[in-house]
């Protein structure tokens, strides 16, 4: 096991995909420890576990991937879903020779974990979705002055604006620092296709089947995907349970990490030492 506070080392290696598209995936922590796949949001690598990651390196071996067209994952942009994006994930576990891992996913990621553990239930042995939405018709969506604020403004402006939507007044780090803000490499075809896997995301019907324990996280303030997204998560999804943080907006999982890491931590290892 790592030590706590010592160095975290990342291995990166590439995985080819189902079809063939070369995907660049990372691992750390003890090989003989429980996996812990992360998926994260939409239009981000795996840097977005930046800082976050560690936390989990005492518990579990962590596995992440970089999207297509995000990282070191690049190639033909193609009709790229959350259900492709499992499939990729399904690969990276493969190559790894891992048959079941607990799963967290946020934002898109927890859509990319809903499709994994819907279409791929005897590969999760606990699931955690955080500030994430069932998609389809009977989705809570952002506000339209959100999306046309989000649409209109220049590169600075929605980096900015993206800052506030995820953090309270009381962060105190500026928009250049957060690791969840966007991989500022992709193209503007690869940044639309994310957004198009993202909105054309719909769980509704298999949600009822997915069998992990699963654990639902949102912030109270989250302005990008509306809190009550989680409430119906929590009535689709058999016994799962619900936590939801205090003045958290849509990056809450790192602002009051003092707090969610450990809930998170406690929920695993719960279901982990079953």
């Amino acid at each position: 096991m790592r030590v706590s506070g010592a160095p975290l080392l990342i291995e990166e290696f590439v995985c080819p995909a189902q079809d063939g598209f070369p995907l660049t995936a990372q691992i750390a922590g003890d090989a003989e420890a429980p996996a812990l796949l992360l998926l994260q949001g939409q239009a981000n690598s795996h840097r977005w576990w930046d800082g976050l990651r560690e936390a989990f390196e005492c518990s579990f071996r962590t596995v992440t991937m970089d999207y297509r067209g995000t990282g070191r994952s690049r190639g033909e942009v193609g009709p790229w879903t959350t259900t492709s994006f499992a499939v990729d994930a399904a690969a990276v576990l493969d190559r790894l020779g891992v048959d079941a891992a607990v799963v967290y996913g946020a934002s898109m990621g927890g859509r990319v974990a809903q499709m994994f553990a819907a279409n791929h239930p005897d590969r999760v042995t606990a699931l955690v979705l955080a500030c994430t939405s069932p998609g389809g018709i009977h989705a809570i969506e952002r506000s339209q002055d959100i999306r046309r604020a989000l649409a209109r403004a220049s590169s600075a402006e929605r980096l900015q604006l993206l800052h506030d939507l995820f953090y309270t007044a009381d962060w105190p780090r500026p928009p250049q620092e957060s690791a969840l803000l966007g991989d500022p490499s992709m193209s503007r075809q690869e940044a639309a296709a994310h957004l198009r896997a993202s909105d054309q995301h719909d769980a509704w019907d298999v949600l009822p089947s997915i069998a992990a324990p699963t654990l639902i996280l949102h912030g109270q303030d989250d302005r990008m995907t509306p809190v009550d997204n989680a409430a119906l998560l929590a009535e689709r999804i058999p016994d799962a349970r619900l936590q939801v943080c205090p003045r958290g907006r849509h990056g809450f999982f790192e602002e009051f990490s003092s707090h969610v890491t450990p809930a998170v931590l406690g929920f695993l290892a719960s279901q982990v030492a079953r």
